[in-house]
């Protein structure tokens, strides 16, 4: 309540305030697409008189704050034309503007849903946005298109390999990264063990990730924000797209609910790996089930001027089974119901309540089955205020309750009656947030965005907890008594201050320099002693044992644009800082442990490094060039010597790669003809490998000591693609009506168009056996030897074709 309080305080101040502010009108309303009716975010609102100028929020909404007088109002959006509006102003006034496609333009000139120098014009610094038809060019896995393995290409991104799980953002670890599908939290944003991400992209409007300078509304991670954004459906006519593949086809149907008033969209996709596998003559292989399927869909209507509620689902799944015996699968489920209230000129609420749920099981009918989940619910209250031309001041109230199942085990078949089954107690938590965050621009060249942001995070009961033995490690063995909490009881309080700063310097009108800080706090971290994480990993909440994850990070860079702002070049540094990063104890045992905290050590990390962007963003021609040098380390020192970890001193996280270079590049051969490329290299990431060996009962044992000391070998890759766009086929049918046509009035004749295209993609065009993990085992042969094993999870050339239509 007394954040709510503080919330209502905020509002009636700035209301007050805003009434002072006499002397001005304000001109407000919302940009959207003028063929769907879908709201553009990050659009340019420049008066022609004054040089003022506003973007759009994340709903298309803009406000601008003009004295009385006459003004020509411009509207623009890439890929867009330009639309100018003649406004006289005496009062508040409301403009919405739908603007066009621009008549004559090659398909590659639509690929950033920004102004576009913002680049170098916006305050905020280390993001990166993209939109869905850039990542369409990039090559695609066995023609997937895919935006998390789109954004592994960008600086400061990186993944431990093929088949790996998420993706890591200055030298954090995989769950340090905060994933938003339509503002709810997705905890494993990966299909098939990660080889394709969750997104579907015929669904996604927009994406854009923030490494740093994360502004004040996120919290909950401290490596960067992944916000994807679902379409909101077409409001002008329906249609539809999908594509059939080697891996998984896909079909998306959208269209208006009540026309220029409420719309749909919903999208579903299925790979079918399981079919090939039963056309095997192999019954080993033949029973074998393997295959992922999603489904996306949202609804909006707009009830009036100053009003509009959205409702946006996923469901997604994989399923494993080793014939009927044993097997495996994971899933998410998302839920948002979002409200959009203008409340005046200057005033735009964004109200939302958000369900989602992470579960999995493991096992099969004749042994056992083992499930897990983690459930939140969140509602939230963002406030934009757009006070004058100067100031535009976002604050905000959110709350999320978490309910975590680490993991309930029942006997089947045969089990029945030789074990009883377990599950370990249920967690709860109550996170908490409140924000406030003021965009000023001091004069022409110099824009600061400073924010605050205030979490607290309740582990709460009910709840049984151990009590171990003053002046020792925590084992088993040291457990003295066990506490019992009630229902609700507060088992453990955390609260702190995250502040938020950027600041922005114009040096002339293509470029400028940027410097930002951020405190962040994460109270959730993933259970995991693998490096790249499973699908089957624990989320645990912070507890007595185990303190919320605190990271500092500081970065500064130069930004400038070539050539008439169609090339943007771009220098950052970084550095960052974080307390109280979980590592392992060395064979940790983290499955269905109900003294997890025995197994867990706590420590300090850094990260820092240099990112290199050059980047071009239309003509025949588009991609970019990036190279990042960083480094990751982790320091563990304990009091005991259990709880040390190469003896106290710094060593590489699992996910630290000096040198990083991609490369990426599309090209328009003809107004038909595609083709992209892209070329990745990378230092290979830390291992461990044994530095000694000794003899046990004829037995050859590795000794391993120091962690993380060894590397595998370096990474690189090279991917192709070719789309050849057919003629676009065109048909006349009738609109159906209910009156009888005459001769004064006809059935309407409606123009059909199909459009269809052909993409050819070659992975790993080189066949490079890129290693994933080195091990060492006894020799079969010779006992008293090992052999090395390098293992890599493609080492081949993979085409695949995919054929993509439009209607």
């Amino acid at each position: 309540m007394r954040f709510i309080a503080l919330i209502v305080a905020i509002f009636i101040f700035l209301s007050t305030i805003q009434a002072q502010d006499d002397q001005k009108y304000s001109l407000s309303g919302v940009v959207m697409e003028a063929s769907t009716g879908e709201t553009l975010p990050g659009a340019a609102v420049i008066v022609s008189e004054t040089g003022a100028s506003a973007i759009t929020n994340l709903y298309g909404f803009y406000s601008l704050q003009l004295p009385a007088g006459d003004y020509t109002i411009i509207y623009k959006f890439v890929g867009f034309e330009n639309s100018s509006q003649s406004v006289s102003i005496s009062s508040d006034t409301k403009l919405d503007v739908e603007l066009s496609e621009e008549a004559i333009q090659l398909k590659e000139a639509k690929v950033s849903s920004r102004r576009l120098d913002q680049n170098v014009t916006a305050v905020e610094m280390s993001s990166t946005e993209l939109d869905i038809e850039e990542i369409k060019k990039i090559p695609a896995f066995l023609g997937e298109v895919d935006v998390i393995k789109s954004i592994q290409l960008l600086p400061g991104v990186t993944t431990v390999g093929e088949g790996a799980s998420g993706f890591n953002v200055r030298g954090g670890s995989i769950d340090q990264n905060l994933v938003l599908l339509d503002e709810a939290t997705v905890f494993s944003s990966s299909h098939l063990l990660g080889f394709f991400s969750v997104f579907n992209s015929d669904a996604i409007k927009d994406v854009k990730l923030y490494k740093g300078g994360i502004p004040a509304q996120y919290g909950g991670r401290i490596s960067s924000v992944l916000d994807v954004r679902q379409k909101e459906g077409n409001m002008k006519r329906f249609s539809g797209r999908g594509g059939i593949g080697f891996v998984s086809s896909r079909l998306t149907l959208e269209g208006p609910i009540v026309k220029d008033k409420g719309s749909f969209i919903i999208a579903g996709r299925r790979s079918y790996a399981d079919v090939f596998l039963r056309m095997s003559n192999n019954d080993d292989i033949n029973e074998n089930i393997a295959y992922f399927y999603d489904l996306n869909a949202k609804a909006n209507y707009k009830l009036n001027d100053n009003n509009r509620l959205f409702l946006s689902g996923y469901f997604g799944r994989d399923v494993f089974k080793f014939g009927e015996a044993f097997g495996f699968d994971w899933g998410n489920t998302t839920s948002t119901l979002r409200w959009n209230h203008i409340f005046n000129d200057k005033v735009f609420l964004n109200l939302s309540g958000i369900y989602s749920n992470y579960d999995y099981s493991l096992g099969g009918p004749d042994f056992f089955v083992w499930t897990s989940r983690i459930q939140n619910y969140n509602i939230k209250a963002d406030f934009n205020y757009y006070h004058n031309e100067k100031h535009k001041i976002d604050f905000g109230v959110q709350g999320t309750w978490y309910q975590f199942y680490p993991g309930k085990v029942e006997p089947k078949g045969d089990f029945v009656g030789v074990f009883d089954g377990f599950e370990i107690d249920v967690e709860r938590a109550l996170e908490t947030a409140v924000y406030v965050s003021d965009e000023y621009k001091l004069n022409s060249r110099i824009t600061i965005l400073g924010g605050l942001r205030y979490g607290t995070f309740m582990n709460v009961g009910k709840a049984t907890s151990f009590v171990y033995e003053d002046g020792k490690p925590l084992s088993e063995e040291t457990i003295i008594d066990t506490v019992d909490y009630s229902s609700g009881e507060i088992v453990k309080f955390y609260h702190g201050f995250e502040p938020r700063l950027s600041v922005k310097f114009g040096l002339d009108s293509v470029s400028s320099i940027k410097a930002s800080y951020m405190r962040t706090r994460q109270n959730l971290q993933l259970v995991s002693n693998t490096t790249s994480g499973l699908p089957l990993d624990l989320w645990k909440a912070s507890d007595q044992f185990i303190s919320p994850v605190i990271g500092d990070q500081i970065a500064a860079g130069y930004f400038r644009n070539f050539r008439n702002n169609t090339i943007e070049g771009s220098v950052e540094l970084y550095y960052k800082w974080m307390q109280n990063v979980l590592d392992y104890k060395d064979e940790a045992e983290l499955f269905l442990n109900e003294v997890l905290e025995t197994e867990l050590l706590s420590g300090k990390g850094r990260a820092y490094g240099l990112e290199f962007m050059m980047r071009k963003k239309s003509g025949r021609a588009t991609g970019w060039l990036s190279y990042t040098l960083a480094k990751t380390e982790r320091l563990v020192d304990g009091e005991f010597d259990e709880e040390r970890i190469n003896s106290g001193d710094w060593y590489p996280s699992n996910y630290d790669k000096r040198h990083d270079v991609t490369f990426v590049a599309a090209y328009d051969i003809t107004d038909r003809l595609n083709c992209g490329m892209n070329f990745t290299y990378s230092t290979g990431r830390p291992v461990t490998f044994p530095d000694g060996k000794y003899e046990y009962g004829g037995l050859v044992i590795p000794n391993y000591s120091s962690r993380n000391q060894e590397r595998i070998p370096d990474y690189h890759r090279l991917d192709l693609s070719a789309t050849w766009q057919f003629k676009d086929k065109k048909t006349k049918v009738e609109e159906k009506v209910d009156a009888i046509a005459t001769e004064e009035q006809p059935k309407k004749k409606l123009n059909i168009h199909w459009e269809h295209s052909l993409t050819l993609s070659i992975y790993n065009v080189y066949a490079r056996k890129n290693a994933y993990s080195i091990s060492f085992e006894q020799s079969e042969t010779d006992p008293t030897q090992t052999e090395i094993s390098r293992l890599s999870i493609l080492g081949t050339v993979l085409p695949a074709l995919t054929y993509n239509f439009n209607f």
